[in-house]
């Protein structure tokens, strides 16, 4: 099931690969854009990913009704949607020069479209992969479109039922698609980890029978990793700055510090879950002597009989296993044995 994109492959072989969400932290300023890229790529991620619309591909210019968020939780109330994505949209002339820096500092470069018009732009720029949001995830002309160029393709999965995603993988791979990778997501903002239900993840691979990965919008890192240990492959987050300089994702964004951290604690995580496995690993083989094992704990003349009080369960590990000291009762030792002997068989004589 691994997954290439560009130099890198994905999958549960390899480690985790880690895409620096970009979204509009870029606070419209195409300096702050290229050097959140250089943060990326200072913090170890392996690709930066953009997201490609204007408002008008988005909604309609109202300021009424479901057009206005007045919700008391969201980041975002007050504004409509149109301002929303007006103010958080990614000029598309940025594009060919934030990608570009991208792949001067070895990421891959890609972006979500959010239309037709936006995929037909990013294969001019010829993107290697794609990435589908939650809330398009059920947008399956889209997906469609998407499916249609042949490369990877990334959906995130957020408030997708098991029928609606069964729907846009199938229609995926009915247009074509030959690699894809789902991405367990949680549609808020920031995301309670209580509501990440992670152990979706191993029945997300056993039925698409695909990559998987997390689309992340908890704080910390504490989520991420353990989606590695359930067998995620990829991890995206939000990148930015500085979270007290502000911007429509700020606030559940990570700095750069951060997404260092979770860059290095993933890869840890990953190598950690190695195989099946039971005895001493190499590094344990030199410990093994520091296991407890029987000695000596008085000094004994030849004739003298075992008991509890002068033989011990004991560190080091270099005499007989513990287990064999109630056989070792009431024997008797054949020589002069000193305090702080291992107990082996050639000590002792007949049972007395």
């Amino acid at each position: 099931m691994a997954v290439r994109i560009g130099d890198h492959w994905i999958g549960q072989g390899h480690r985790p690969f880690i895409i620096a969400e970009m979204s509009g932290n870029h606070n419209q300023s195409l300096e702050r854009a290229l050097q959140i890229v250089e943060a990326a790529a200072a913090a170890g991620a392996h690709a930066v990913k953009l997201q490609t619309y204007t408002a008008d591909t988005m909604t309609l210019d109202l300021r009424e009704g479901e057009f206005f968020i007045d919700d008391e939780k969201s980041l975002w109330k007050g504004k409509s949607l149109y301002e929303l994505y007006r103010e958080a949209y990614t000029p598309w002339e940025w594009h060919s020069v934030i990608f570009e820096r991208c792949r001067q500092l070895g990421l891959v470069a890609f972006s979500t479209p959010f239309d037709e018009s936006a995929v037909d732009f990013l294969e001019s720029l010829d993107v290697p992969c794609y990435k589908i949001a939650s809330f398009e995830n059920t947008d399956i002309p889209l997906i469609r479109k998407v499916a249609a160029t042949g490369k990877p393709l990334i959906i995130s999965t957020g408030m997708a039922t098991l029928a609606e995603l069964d729907e846009a993988v199938r229609e995926a791979r009915r247009a074509g698609c030959k690699d894809l990778i789902l991405l367990k997501c949680t549609s808020t903002y920031p995301a309670p980890p209580d509501e990440s239900n992670l152990l979706t993840i191993p029945h997300l691979r056993e039925t698409f029978g695909c990559e998987v990965g997390l689309s992340d919008h908890t704080l910390g890192i504490g989520t991420a990793v353990a989606a590695v240990a359930l067998g995620c492959s990829v991890i995206e987050k939000h990148l930015t700055l500085s979270r007290a300089e502000g911007g429509v994702d700020a606030a559940f964004s990570m700095e750069p510090q951060e997404m260092k951290q979770l860059v290095e604690e993933t890869e840890r995580a990953w190598r950690s879950l190695g195989r099946i496995a039971y005895g001493p690993a190499p590094s344990e083989r030199a410990s093994l002597k520091h296991r407890r094992s029987l000695y000596v704990a008085e000094d004994l003349k030849p004739g003298d009989v075992i008991t509890r009080a002068n033989v011990r369960a004991i560190r080091p590990g270099l005499g007989l296993p513990p287990k064999y000291l109630d056989q070792l009762l009431g024997r008797r030792v054949a020589k002069p044995v000193r305090k702080g002997t291992p107990v082996t068989l050639d000590l002792f004589g007949d049972r007395g």
